[in-house]
């Protein structure tokens, strides 16, 4: 097993240091919970709120212009529209998650949309995952690729045993064609007790997802309960453990969650956080812009409201960090990189940022 290193041992972890300081520049403001934007150009950029607006903002003239709502839109407690990226397949298209309202609940979806002279058109829902509860929280989810693939986070819906259930995407990774389809070589595809959608199982929340063209590694972080968040190395087939394994507490007392915090056949996180930090997304920085942070995993905090800065030795182990933007006090929603290697970030302030040298 991998040995972890935990970050409530931040003196254990050797510090990096910036040449420079990294300030937050607020750059947009008046936005109801901006879960998701995505560039279209170094000015423009695709945004969704929570509650069904897709916009187009413009940062040079300071406006925002709304493109479409989602209507058929479960948005209570932490449902809603989530993470939106361009394809990679196909220039003009782009992915949307978000709930799909299920009578009183909703189910983790994917859509994709066709942007053309600034109008948003042909809304077409691809995928809509078997993930309902009777809760209102844990849906994920956030979106990545590979040059083929869509990978798409599903939360476990709070309903932890969802986590170890293969007949539900709930608590699941899933791998999907450009269509939104399960591909042949699944790890679970013909398996009659499956979806075949499935890539990976035994997770909580995952709401941060990002694929590294270099190393062809999937990461990916999650929210633990009380203690315990996690950064996982996304493996084929791989059972991550929640709830039977698990580094969080209950929330109603200092009880260990699960039975252990690592097992046999279980695919151990290659980082954990105690405290919680309460991640909201996730980005590996290959930029030229901000030399220190190049290479390194960038994490939204919405609980301890900070960039966590990760970096990955040589060895592929988890082993500096430090905290960005502290004296906001902001829960950081979403982070993104603009085309030219600027890194902004939103807030569920309604403000957008973006780091300055």
């Amino acid at each position: 097993m991998k040995t972890l290193r935990s970050l409530a041992l931040i003196g254990a972890l050797a510090p990096f240091s910036i040449a420079h300081a990294l300030n937050a520049e607020q750059v947009f403001t008046g936005l109801s919970i901006p879960w998701g934007f995505e560039f279209i150009d170094d000015h423009r950029l695709i945004l969704n709120e929570k509650y069904g607006d897709i916009s187009l903002v413009d940062l040079s003239n300071q406006t925002k212009t709304r493109l479409y709502h989602v209507s058929d839109l479960y948005s209570g407690g932490q449902g809603g529209l989530m993470d939106v990226k361009a394809s990679p397949f196909k220039r003009g298209e782009y992915y949307f998650t978000y709930s799909q309202k299920d009578g009183n609940s909703g189910q983790t979806a994917l859509a994709k949309a066709t942007l053309e002279n600034d109008k948003l058109s042909n809304w077409t829902p691809l995928f809509v995952s078997t993930s309902g509860s009777t809760t209102s929280y844990h849906f994920g989810s956030r979106l990545t690729f590979d040059s083929q693939f869509i990978y798409m986070s599903v939360g476990e819906r709070g309903i932890r045993e969802n986590a170890q259930n293969l007949a539900t995407h709930a608590g699941s990774i899933l791998r999907l064609t450009p269509q939104g389809r399960a591909p042949k070589d699944n790890p679970f595809a013909g398996q009659a007790d499956a979806k075949a959608e499935i890539w990976s199982y035994g997770h909580r929340n995952p709401q941060g997802l990002t694929f590294d063209p270099i190393t062809g590694e999937l990461w990916e972080v999650e929210h633990g309960p009380r203690g315990g968040d996690e950064i996982n190395l996304i493996k084929r087939g791989a059972n991550y453990g929640w709830p039977n394994v698990s580094y969080g507490k209950e929330y109603w007392g200092p009880v260990a969650v699960g039975d252990a915090t690592e097992k046999p056949g279980i695919e151990s996180p290659q980082l954990e956080y105690t405290p919680s930090i309460a991640p909201s997304s996730m980005i590996l920085y290959r930029g030229e812009r901000y030399p220190e942070l190049s290479g390194k995993l960038l994490i939204g905090a919405l609980k301890l409201t900070h960039i966590n800065v990760v970096s990955i030795d040589a060895n592929g182990n988890l082993n500096q960090e430090m905290r960005l933007f502290t004296g906001l006090n902001q829960r950081i929603r979403q982070i993104a990189v603009s085309p030219n290697g600027t890194v902004f970030f939103s807030t569920d302030n309604g403000n957008l940022y973006r780091i300055t040298e």
